[in-house]
């Protein structure tokens, strides 16, 4: 899986709303690729460099912020979630169930949408 996954990956993150959170996994099911947490974990590493991606509303499949330590400070993934409302306590989500956006129920099967639809 190339640089082309990696922007499938992003234009999924770039769908999450404001104040909910969804997980590597969750991301990699909707792709085709169950098995592909891993590398959505690795697109979200390198998306550091792309303000348009927001890389810290995704986590771990039990809401933990594994991902933290590729922020610009150890606590700067916590400081963006709290700014959109989520609470966070001991690295993790608390209330997860309720922040989680899971994009197989948000966004339409055919995705990314073919050039002339929007979602």
């Amino acid at each position: 899986m190339g640089s082309d996954y990696f922007e499938r990956v992003y234009e999924v993150v770039r769908r999450i709303p404001a104040g909910r959170v969804s997980t590597y996994g969750a991301i990699a099911e909707f792709l085709g690729s169950v098995s592909a947490a891993r590398t959505v974990g690795y697109a979200m590493n390198a998306s550091h460099s792309r303000p348009d991606v927001p890389a810290h509303r995704v986590v771990n499949r039990i809401g933990l912020l594994t991902g933290k330590h590729h922020f610009g400070g150890t606590q700067m993934m916590e400081e963006l979630l709290r700014s959109e409302g989520v609470e966070v306590e001991d690295d993790r989500i608390v209330g997860f169930a309720q922040h989680f956006w899971d994009p197989s129920v948000h966004l339409p099967r055919e995705f990314p949408p073919t050039e002339g639809r929007s979602l």
